[in-house]
């Protein structure tokens, strides 16, 4: 790792109540000292992690702020930290990291955490935890991140290396001493341990299967015929009115899509044009465009009138859906009794009264994630991660499936292969380029 101190500011530019400046590396102390004085202050005694209050003095700034010191390794580089909180001017900020940028080199985005990675502070999952940290937009998203930066993922993949690590050193043995003719047990071993490691990979790539929808929402189409309701249902689930609401058929000719949070998870609502055989040829693209994103989704709500029956072009768009993926939702329950269909998931609602709304809510919940994620396991969101496990989980098998022909050296080199690929997500075996890649999406002064 470079030698260089670096600098950033670390809070967002603009006006607020306080900026933060950081710098890290060895002559980070060195080159606060020429500008920072506090009375209580004494660089050669300072104390470590302790908030002087002091003034930052140079070209004309006399700026009263508060100043930290990390030494290393104690510090989220590795390295020596400094810290400045300062008033939130954005001039101010500015004209601080001009001044300290004059005995230093400014940071390149996420060269804060890049420096951890390579000073053995955090490994390349728990660093991409932190970006995940930073990007969350729900409860979901957080925990996943969680799960990411405080180790827990990389506990488990150490957990595999280390047992790869002990039957390859068992190996190693058996390939120096012969004699002792313990290659079948060795092979056996071998056998257990990659089965064991091959059914884990298999429960955190299932768990995580739909884990994207964590990070990017569960898309879901609010399709139907006209004036079933589906923008009054859109905007009910929204709690506002964002649908134009009408009694002429048409009305909605596009998409309209928005997001919501439920139970910490996004969903991607989107309400379509009424689907029906007539209509101009504007209506006609909008109805394309509604069967499309009917396709796309991974939940379709359904709405029906409950003061009619259905027609027949309903009953056939209905046959045309996935059950499993649908919802068929009873609107108008305040002007007519309440029907189920059979063989389908429904629940009747108001969207005009906002009746049932939570129960819906609920429902598509229980459809999409409930049922499919397990929230308290590990689960995945980073496509990365994901690639890795799936390449390491095809090697295991091929690794099985012909264990028994195989010499134990080949073991050996086979077993090192998943070794390898696992190493990629602790960022051990990761090539430079990616590792340059990922830190690339960080923020500066992160």
């Amino acid at each position: 790792m470079e030698e260089k101190t670096i600098c950033a500011i670390s809070t967002p530019l603009g006006n607020s109540a306080i900026s933060i400046i950081r710098m890290s590396g060895k002559d980070s102390l060195k080159i606060a000292e020429k500008y920072f004085s506090s009375k209580s202050l004494n660089y050669k005694k300072i104390e470590e992690r302790k908030m002087y209050l002091g003034a930052f003095k140079a070209e004309g700034i006399s700026e009263k702020c508060l100043f930290v010191y990390f030494r290393a390794p104690y510090s989220y580089t590795g390295e020596d930290v400094v810290e400045f909180q300062i008033h939130g001017g954005e001039y101010l900020a500015k004209k601080i990291l001009e001044i300290l940028a004059k005995n230093c080199s400014l940071a390149l985005p996420g060269e804060f955490t890049k420096r951890a990675f390579f000073n053995g502070k955090i490994s390349l999952d728990e660093a991409e935890g932190v970006i995940d940290i930073i990007n969350a937009e729900t409860q979901a998203e957080l925990s996943s991140a969680y799960n990411l930066s405080s180790g827990k993922f990389n506990r488990e993949i150490s957990a595999f290396q280390k047992s790869l690590t002990e039957v390859l050193a068992k190996i190693e043995v058996a390939l120096d001493y012969p004699e002792h003719d313990e290659e079948l047990i060795t092979t056996k071993e071998a056998q257990k341990v990659l089965l064991e490691i091959g059914d884990k990979l298999e429960q955190i790539i299932e768990n995580s299967s739909s884990g994207q929808k964590l990070k990017s929402g569960v898309n879901i189409a609010i399709c139907g015929s006209p004036n079933v309701g589906k923008s009054s249902l859109l905007n009910a689930l929204l709690g506002r009115e964002r649908a134009i609401v009408s009694s002429v058929a048409g009305t909605t000719r596009d998409t309209i899509s928005e997001t919501i949070v439920h139970n910490g998870i996004k969903f991607n609502l989107t309400d379509t044009a009424g689907i029906r055989s007539e209509g101009d040829e504007i209506e006609k693209i909008g109805i394309e465009r509604a069967k499309k994103e009917i396709e796309n989704s991974d939940l379709t709500l359904f709405v029906v009138d409950l003061t009619r029956e259905m027609t027949e072009e309903e009953k056939a768009l209905l046959k045309e859906l996935d059950k499993e993926k649908t919802i068929v939702v009873l609107n108008k329950k305040d002007l007519a009794a309440e029907r189920k269909l059979s063989g389908y998931t429904c629940v009747s609602i108001s969207a005009k009264r906002e009746e049932n709304i939570s129960k819906l809510l609920n429902l598509i919940y229980e459809k999409t994630i409930a049922n499919k994620i397990d929230l308290s396991k590990i689960v995945l969101t980073n496509m990365r991660h994901i690639t890795i496990l799936k390449e390491a989980k095809k090697l295991v098998d091929k690794t099985l499936q012909t264990l028994d022909s195989m010499s134990l050296d080949v073991v050996a080199f086979e077993i090192k292969r998943v070794w390898n690929e696992l190493g990629k997500i602790t960022g051990e075996t990761e090539t430079e380029e990616i590792i340059d890649e990922i830190f690339s999406k960080f923020c500066l002064g992160k």
